[in-house]
């Protein structure tokens, strides 16, 4: 017996399949896929939120002083002359971050292996550049889902069937987290 279904697609086809399904399903929330694909898509995703869950609290707080350039109220950096030179103005902020012990960094490295970069595009912009946001899927995982499902053990996600595609007739699901 095959540990892995093939879905008809050569192997470099089928990673980036499932990684693109992977990543729409914990960014989105659900996905609407194949039975088979589901089933596939299910494994690797409840392999990432089991390590966000064990992974969660792993990290600690410090606090770093960094240079920041000052902006004026258009949020151009204020420059100042300095012998004959255009020099840009900074100011010291301390900041606290978290920083990943070695266990955590490892989850979080895993999981970037899996998952594609997300961008955010506003609604009122499309097609443009400018406000898009990359969205942080490993901070979602840590932060959002690793709480979410610390009391849970496994299942995290549901497959509910919704019948047969029109054009092949293929089993339809819904893939979407519990």
């Amino acid at each position: 017996m095959a540990k892995y279904r093939k879905l008809g697609r050569t192997s470099d086809q089928r990673k980036a399949l499932l990684r693109s399904q992977v990543t729409a399903l914990l960014y989105n929330g659900k996905i609407i896929t194949t039975e088979a694909r589901a089933k596939e898509v299910r494994k690797i995703a409840e392999g990432l939120i089991a390590l966000a869950v064990k992974e969660k609290d792993n990290f600690e707080t410090v606090k770093v002083s960094a240079k920041v350039p000052r902006k004026d109220k258009d949020g151009k950096r204020v420059k100042e002359v300095v012998d004959g030179k255009k020099v840009t103005v900074y100011d010291t902020v301390e900041k606290e971050i978290k920083k990943d012990l070695p266990s955590r960094l490892h989850a979080r490295r895993q999981m970037l292996k899996v998952l594609y970069p997300v961008k955010e595009v506003p609604t009122t912009l499309a097609g443009r550049k400018k406000g898009t946001k990359q969205v942080d899927l490993v901070a979602k995982l840590f932060d959002e889902y690793g709480p979410k499902y610390a009391s849970r053990n496994g299942g995290y996600t549901r497959i509910i069937k919704i019948g047969p595609r029109k054009g092949d007739a293929a089993m339809e699901v819904v893939l979407e987290l519990v």
